[in-house]
């Protein structure tokens, strides 16, 4: 009788599942299926995998909003020991646009998910979560304890409404095991250049703004406000590499499986500590490549903050874990995606 642990990871073919699923494949002791609707992803993310592991998840084709869909996979995928929930939508100025889109998708999935779970008796749940859910903070960094701020978009919204609807059911459930993750801003791509973040339209983040705009793909990127009060007047964010925020995952997922988790609920921030300016990194990826790509200045954008950078010492204290990556890395492993990514075509 097999041994290994089953983990369900939805959103499996997107940018930070896809590098999850990379890191829980490195184990023999893990068995991974991915559910996805491609929305903002593709199948061909599984191939990129087997390159770089030798193996391939199982995978299903599943809208969680779908519930007889979701439930016809868990009735094919028993003995789940643990659930990663990334499958979300994440674009901050599409959900000012179109708020109830993302009320329906990203409240009506975890809410068919945690039904799920408590059906089938499934206790270990990560909750893809943001530091977007502390909106603007005055008082910097911000840890756990930090009082949540009101939401600057309905997508931080949809991600304050997920940690209660996460803490209610926890608390409900004899025996859950839970934690929502809190990362900032994850960046770059799998150190063998063969994965990384392909946004299906045009890229909202910043790292494939600038990789796609020094490629060529764009003819220029705009920096949405250089009239903020910082340093240079551009927003500040922490980027962290998405192969930390993916090893975080893999660590979390042990530690609940363990039982090392004390309460049915909690919550980390998973960062680097540093706040790094945009024209900061605009400027790392031309000290890294040599290429400036063609800026523009622009106004400011809808559900912006101005600033965010992270204390992560409970993620250290509780799950042994760092960002070990710097932003020289991050800007060299994007743009080795993106070249990677032109020789495809």
């Amino acid at each position: 009788m097999s041994t290994k642990k089953k983990i369900i990871v939805t959103g499996g073919a997107g940018y930070i599942g896809s590098h999850t699923i990379i890191g829980l494949m490195t184990s023999e002791e893990t068995e991974v299926i991915s559910i996805d609707n491609y929305s903002n992803s593709s199948e061909k993310t599984y191939d990129r995998i087997e390159e770089i592991t030798g193996k391939k998840p199982r995978y299903y084709n599943c809208d969680l909003c779908d519930e007889k869909n979701l439930r016809a996979i868990f009735n094919t995928e028993k003995n789940i020991d643990g659930i990663i929930h990334f499958a979300a939508f994440k674009s901050v100025p599409e959900s000012v646009a179109d708020p109830l889109l993302y009320y329906r998708n990203n409240i009506l999935s975890l809410y068919n998910l945690l039904s799920v779970c408590r059906d089938e008796n499934i206790s270990c749940f990560i909750f893809s979560s943001s530091c977007s859910v502390y909106g603007n903070i005055s008082k910097l960094p911000v840890n756990e304890e930090t009082p949540l701020s009101k939401p600057e978009s309905p997508y931080a919204s949809t991600k304050i409404m997920g940690e209660q609807m996460m803490n209610d059911f926890s608390a409900s459930m004899k025996g859950m095991s839970s934690v929502a993750l809190r990362y900032f801003n994850p960046v770059g791509a799998h150190p063998t250049g063969l994965n990384g973040e392909l946004p299906r339209n045009r890229p909202n983040n910043l790292f494939p703004v600038i990789t796609q705009t020094a490629i060529g793909k764009l003819k220029e990127m705009t920096v949405f406000g250089n009239d903020y009060p910082t340093r240079d007047g551009t927003c500040i964010r922490d980027y962290v590499h998405v192969c930390d925020i993916a090893q975080a995952h893999v660590f979390a997922m042990n530690y609940l499986l363990n039982g090392k988790q004390t309460k049915p609920f909690d919550v980390m921030n998973l960062g680097t500590g540093d706040g790094v300016t945009v024209m900061e990194a605009i400027d790392a990826f031309e000290k890294a490549t040599g290429i400036r790509p063609n800026v523009q200045m622009g106004a400011r954008r809808a559900g912006d903050v101005v600033a965010i950078y992270s204390d992560c010492a409970k993620a250290k204290s509780l799950l042994g874990w760092n960002a070990a990556t710097d932003l020289n890395e991050m800007v060299s492993s994007s743009w080795k995606w993106e070249q990677h990514l032109k020789k495809e075509i």
